[in-house]
């Protein structure tokens, strides 16, 4: 199989893997946006550029698709979660959240090697690395608020310091 011909089997899950990365950024705004309706203008801050982030991941697999001759099809994402219980709560769900993603991307990965699209899998051993972070930043997070939830004020000092987030 050379380097541009990519399997209609791995073509549909990593379109697949598209949506969920786009399903990613929505969640990932929606959680903003509560930040921003509860004055958390720091966790706000990071979840954007979460959010971001994720809309990156998901051209990172589009242009892989174009590259390789593949065909892009986009589906509907599914509307995000809008209420939370707390900070806390946000996190939890981003932390579980990102173990999904991680589960989905050593799936896909081990679909390119089954495929034996090795061009596939070196693209996809990034988002591999890429997700070992995503998993212990929002676990770093989680920890801290969990340490402070007996001081509200300090919840404050993390929203500030999570805000700084370039």
């Amino acid at each position: 199989m050379g380097c541009k011909m990519i399997s209609e089997k791995l073509q549909k899950a990593i379109n697949e893997q598209i949506i969920a990365e786009l399903e990613s950024w929505y969640l990932y705004l929606s959680m903003a946006a509560y930040f921003e309706s509860n004055n958390l203008k720091g966790f706000a801050h990071w979840m954007r550029l979460q959010a971001e982030e994720e809309k990156g991941h998901a051209y990172k697999l589009y242009d892989h698709m174009i590259d390789r001759g593949g065909r892009v099809v986009l589906t509907a994402i599914s509307a995000p979660q809008v209420d939370f219980k707390s900070v806390e709560d946000v996190f939890k769900r981003t932390l579980d959240h990102e173990r999904m993603v991680t589960a989905r991307i050593n799936k896909l990965n081990e679909l390119a090697l089954g495929e034996k699209d090795f061009a596939a899998s070196a693209h996809l051993q990034w988002f591999v690395s890429e997700q070992v972070e995503e998993e212990a930043t929002a676990e770093h997070i989680l920890n801290q608020i969990r340490m402070v939830e007996s001081k509200p004020g300090s919840l404050f000092y993390i929203d500030r310091h999570v805000g700084k987030r370039e």
